[in-house]
């Protein structure tokens, strides 16, 4: 009833428009949805993993919990170190043990931001890794965790308004799609002639 009240003030004009762009930016979301739920059981597996090798009891119960509230940026390696440390802390010689948990979830935080985010999640909302790693730095930057959790939801969605922006002004000015088909052939671009920005 909401959205059908709310598509009820898109003015008809613009009602397919819209309605397109709406649910071209909530197939971005499902995907960056389904992109951090792998995410999150990756770094369980190598939280658990990792845990393992450095003998530490109950491994895999710290690992899964702490992949899944990695959700959150950063929460899960806090959560999980605690977790480890404090484990670590009540066995017998704890040093070279807490080095190892260290080192297990630095590892861990360098694959996923080098390797998992920016395939698992930038690839299905079809954004390059470096405008992934780019996004989140970037909003880590201007709004702190919070700038760092709907950074990647906010690039999908932007990357959706920009492409239509961009496929709507080629359409209306055919002399500026033909200069540019021209100039992506000249450079040997693989796009060339798509009409999509790169």
């Amino acid at each position: 009833v909401i959205i059908a009240r709310i598509g009820a003030l898109v003015p008809v004009s613009q009602r397919d428009t819209i309605f397109g762009l709406v649910r071209e930016a909530d197939d971005m979301l499902g995907a960056f949805l389904r992109g951090q739920l792998l995410v999150m059981m990756a770094l369980a597996v190598i939280y658990s993993a990792g845990l393992g090798l450095v003998g530490l009891k109950f491994a895999v119960a710290i690992g899964v919990v702490s992949g899944l509230v990695s959700f959150v940026p950063y929460l899960g390696l806090v959560f999980g170190v605690i977790l480890a440390s404090l484990t670590v802390v009540l066995e017998p010689d704890p040093l070279w043990r807490l080095v190892g948990v260290f080192a297990t979830f630095t590892a861990a935080q360098l694959i996923e931001g080098s390797i998992l985010t920016p395939k698992l999640v930038g690839d299905r909302i079809g954004l390059h890794p470096v405008r992934v790693i780019f996004a989140v730095a970037a909003g880590g930057q201007l709004f702190g965790c919070v700038g760092i959790l709907l950074a990647l939801p906010a690039a999908a969605v932007l990357s959706v308004l920009v492409r239509y922006a961009y496929t709507t002004y080629l359409e209306e000015h055919p002399r500026a799609a033909e200069e540019l088909r021209e100039a992506t052939a000249e450079a040997g671009h693989p796009d060339a002639g798509d009409g999509t920005p790169s």
